[in-house]
């Protein structure tokens, strides 16, 4: 996500620097190449047109500290600004009624609203250990129903069963009423996607948000419809009290206006964004966070948060055990490694989160190509659990055989025990007394100037 415009503000943003003092004259060509790559980004103009009034006031005059230089400075100015324009901070949903806490789902057909649900279910009740009950109204669309039951198998929660042939209210009304007899938490409502000019589709659940008085409306909006995403928003909240927005489809979009313009245009804010298909890629939104992102800063927090998740705490000790008593690092081993760095988005996904990365060249991304870490998984998956734990048996007639099971080449079956040899290397040197010290400041040595202090790399 915002990739292209990371990629113009990095450049536009390099322009500024070696001044000692930001004046209107030196910052208004800057001001412009922002303004364009806002509008590249399908940021809607109004929200342009304020954005860029506000960053010129709070820079034009303004002496430069000591401690940064005016780029870094006008820097610090983007990104208050765009935090601003996006919400400043992340806004959680209000789940202290007396439960069960009722949260209604509208948006667009389409939009991803049954998959938001499962994936809102599963985040509540593994992050916030609450119990949920999720339910279908869509009586329009009985694979709607089907999906969401699915969804709620897969991820452990309760379902509330419903027909079309049965009134939204009736089956929103006796799914609550199920979850207070069982001392259920929270439940999530699922409507049938509907367009907002649909006069008695809108009717229908204007009366439905009335007959439940939800505690959070939340509208689901796909994220690839840029500025249309915000003006979608705007006519849904004019009919419903929207209490925030989820952004879904969100890694699809390079871009990034519908983030940009929603706040600024509904007066509401986005509290989760959608970042994938599987029913983990939902993370609460952090406008400071985003910010960063777009300025190519990284964003450390998100990944710190997304390793102690998802990252199984047991066989990393296991792993560092291992290590440490010398028994070595082998292809099983390996292969965890790259099961582990999927479940959080891939290298790709880890990458764009870490500063300084978007300033990498073209030939140094496509080496870490997600599409390398599935074909080396294959491949090992290809061995048998002696060539896994003793690679130096895999010869010739065996090399044949893993590469014929993977659908891949001896010379791809070559590079993947070139690679792990020299991590088996690594791993050698990282339990040797100060190993771990060591790496870092090799690593350090290797990176951009700043990166490894998450400066920013203009």
């Amino acid at each position: 996500m915002f990739e292209n415009l990371t990629d113009r503000l990095s450049r536009t943003l390099k322009n500024i620097s070696g001044r000692g003092r930001l004046t209107e004259d030196n910052i208004k060509d800057t001001l412009r190449e922002v303004r364009m790559a806002l509008l590249e980004a399908d940021v809607a103009l109004p929200v342009v047109r304020e954005f860029v009034k506000k960053v010129k006031e709070r820079a034009v005059g303004q002496e430069v500290s000591k401690s940064l230089s005016p780029g870094q400075a006008f820097i610090k100015i983007v990104q208050t600004e765009l935090e601003a324009s996006m919400g400043e901070a992340n806004e959680k949903l209000d789940l202290a009624a007396q439960p069960p806490a009722v949260l209604l789902m509208a948006g667009l057909q389409g939009a991803g609203k049954t998959t938001s649900v499962g994936k809102l279910a599963k985040f509540l009740k593994e992050r916030e250990s609450k119990s949920v009950l999720v339910v279908s109204a869509d009586v329009y669309r009985p694979a709607a129903i089907k999906q969401l039951e699915t969804l709620a198998d897969d991820i452990q929660v309760e379902f509330f069963p419903s027909s079309i042939e049965q009134k939204p209210i009736d089956i929103a009304t006796a799914a609550i009423e199920h979850a207070k007899k069982q001392f259920i938490d929270v439940v999530i409502v699922d409507t049938a996607g509907r367009l907002h000019v649909d006069e008695s589709m809108m009717d229908e659940i204007k009366d439905l948000h009335q007959a439940i008085d939800p505690v959070e409306t939340l509208f689901v909006v796909d994220a690839m419809t840029g500025q249309d995403a915000a003006n979608t928003a705007k006519a849904f909240n004019e009919a419903l009290p929207l209490t925030g927005v989820i952004l879904t489809k969100a890694d699809g979009d390079a871009r990034g206006g519908a983030a940009l313009s929603i706040r600024q245009i509904t007066g509401k804010p986005i509290k989760f964004i959608g970042m994938g298909e599987k029913t983990d890629a939902l993370e609460p939104f952090y406008p400071d966070r985003i910010a960063s992102r777009i300025l190519g800063m990284g964003d450390v927090l998100s990944l710190i948060e997304e390793i102690e998740q998802k990252v199984d705490k047991d066989k990393a000790a296991k792993l560092a055990k291992k290590v440490q008593k010398g028994k070595g690092f082998d292809l099983e081993d390996f292969r965890e490694q790259l099961v582990q760095m999927k479940s959080m988005g891939g290298m790709m996904g880890m990458m764009d989160k870490l500063p300084g990365m978007g300033q990498l060249p073209d030939s140094v991304k496509d080496q870490v190509n997600d599409k390398l870490t599935v074909q080396m998984e294959a491949i090992i998956n290809s061995m048998t659990p002696g060539e896994r734990a003793r690679p130096e048996i895999i010869k010739g007639s065996r090399k044949r055989r893993i590469a014929a099971g993977s659908g891949t080449t001896i010379q791809e079956v070559n590079k993947l025990l070139k690679q792990f040899t020299q991590m088996q290397k690594m791993m050698k040197k990282m339990s040797g007394k100060g190993g771990m010290r060591k790496m870092m400041g090799r690593m350090q040595g290797m990176m951009p100037p700043g990166m490894m202090k998450g400066k920013p790399p203009f």
